[in-house]
C-alpha cells in the first residue's frame, strides 16, 4: 500500500516538471518553422564545406528565397601531434574543430544569437600514410556532425525561448 502511494506521488511530481519536447509538432511545429527560415552562409575550407552541408541538411533549408535569418559560421580547426616517439614522430593526433556562429536577421542585420560550438577527436598515426589520412578525414566528418548538431540544437532552444516575439 505504501509502495503504491510512493509511486503515485512520484508520478505526480514528475508530471509537474518543466520539461517539454523541443520539436513538438514535428515539421509543422514552431521550432521547425523557424529553422526552415534560416539560410546558411558559405563557410570556407574543406571542413567548412562539411559543416555547411550538415547544417543545410539539419535545418531543412529549401533555398526558396524566403529566409528571414542568416547563419554565419567561422571555423577554427587544428591538428596537434601527441604521443611523440624517440625519433620525434607523432603516434597520436588530436583534431579539434571549433565554430563561432551568429544568427543574424536578414532584414536589419541584427545579431540575435552569438555562440560557439566545438568538438575534438583523437587519431592514431600508423605507418601507412593512407590510413592516417583516411582516419583524419573520417574524424573531420564526425566532428562536422557533432558541431552541426550542437549549432542546430542551440538554434532550436533559441527559437523555443523567443517563440511569440517578433
Amino acid at each position: 500500500m505504501i509502495r503504491a502511494l510512493l509511486i503515485a506521488a512520484s508520478a505526480l511530481t514528475l508530471s509537474a516538471c518543466a520539461l517539454h519536447p523541443l520539436y513538438s509538432g514535428g515539421t509543422s511545429g514552431e521550432v521547425a518553422g523557424v529553422l526552415r527560415h534560416v539560410t546558411v552562409a558559405t563557410i570556407p575550407g574543406r571542413n567548412g564545406w562539411l559543416v555547411y552541408n550538415k547544417l543545410k541538411d539539419r535545418l531543412g533549408e529549401t533555398g526558396s528565397g524566403d529566409a528571414r535569418y542568416r547563419l554565419d559560421v567561422e571555423l577554427d580547426d587544428q591538428i596537434i601531434g601527441l604521443g611523440i616517439r624517440g625519433d620525434r614522430a607523432a603516434t597520436r593526433e588530436r583534431l579539434t574543430l571549433r565554430a563561432r556562429y551568429r544568427l543574424v536577421t536578414i532584414g536589419n542585420g541584427q545579431v540575435l544569437l552569438d555562440a560557439t560550438a566545438g568538438s575534438d577527436a583523437g587519431i592514431d598515426v600508423v605507418s601507412s600514410e593512407y590510413a592516417t589520412v583516411a582516419a583524419e578525414q573520417t574524424a573531420a566528418e564526425r566532428l562536422a556532425d557533432a558541431v552541426a548538431d550542437q549549432i542546430v540544437a542551440r538554434l532550436g532552444l533559441y527559437a523555443t525561448r523567443t517563440a511569440g516575439s517578433p
